[in-house]
């Protein structure tokens, strides 16, 4: 009797598997060979499951995300201020989930220089998630009457504004004060659009 090989599973073992690899390498000093050989596969086997090393990143990040996402809609249902919920937003970007950064930094970087429609929609996807899920929270902080109703305009630039942040902090190398600067942007953003009592 032939084995069934779920090929979606596999393909997440797979590539989880080369985890850590392409966190301490970097995709541009990794080969297939040396990928195939750290995850226990033939170079063959490893181009049924994928088209390229970038291909590899690609999944490795959706699946991290994934959880990541998971993760943080717990922490932001147990959050008691909208302050609070959309600093847990951007904990992501200084928290110490660095294997996910450096990979999300190498993913953005793979979009970038050679963008693909799967990417590029991936991407979409995932700044429209992120802007509905400001909105859903801002609204929410404006039925708790604690900011102005006008703050859910800042829905869809809230997540770029973050990402754009992290991305200068990498392109300049001063991700060491990154956090304090995200949190006094966002302490700055609240002492104008929380509601005044009195």
């Amino acid at each position: 009797m032939a084995i069934i090989v779920d090929k979606v599973q596999k393909r997440k073992d797979i590539a989880l598997t080369c985890k850590a690899l392409f966190v301490q390498k970097g995709i541009k000093n990794l080969t297939i060979s040396r990928i195939a050989k750290e995850a226990g596969v033939g170079k063959g086997t490893l181009y049924d499951y994928f088209q390229n090393k970038e291909d590899i990143v690609f999944e490795i990040v959706n699946i991290l995300l994934s959880e990541h996402d998971a993760l943080k809609e717990i922490k932001i249902a147990k959050a008691t201020s909208t302050k609070e919920k959309i600093k847990i937003f951007f904990e992501f970007f200084y928290n110490d989930e660095v294997e996910l950064r450096e990979l999300y930094k190498e993913f953005v970087s793979i979009t970038l220089s050679e963008p693909n429609s799967e990417m590029s929609e991936f991407h979409a996807k995932y700044y429209q998630t992120y802007a509905d899920w400001f909105k859903k929270v801002l609204q929410e902080g404006v039925a708790k009457g604690e900011i102005i109703e006008q703050a859910i305009a800042l829905s869809n630039g809230l997540f770029a504004l973050g990402k754009g942040m992290f991305l200068s902090s990498c392109a300049t190398n001063c991700t060491d004060t990154l956090q304090h600067e995200i949190e006094s942007y966002i302490d700055t953003l609240f002492d104008l659009i929380e509601v005044k009592n009195g």
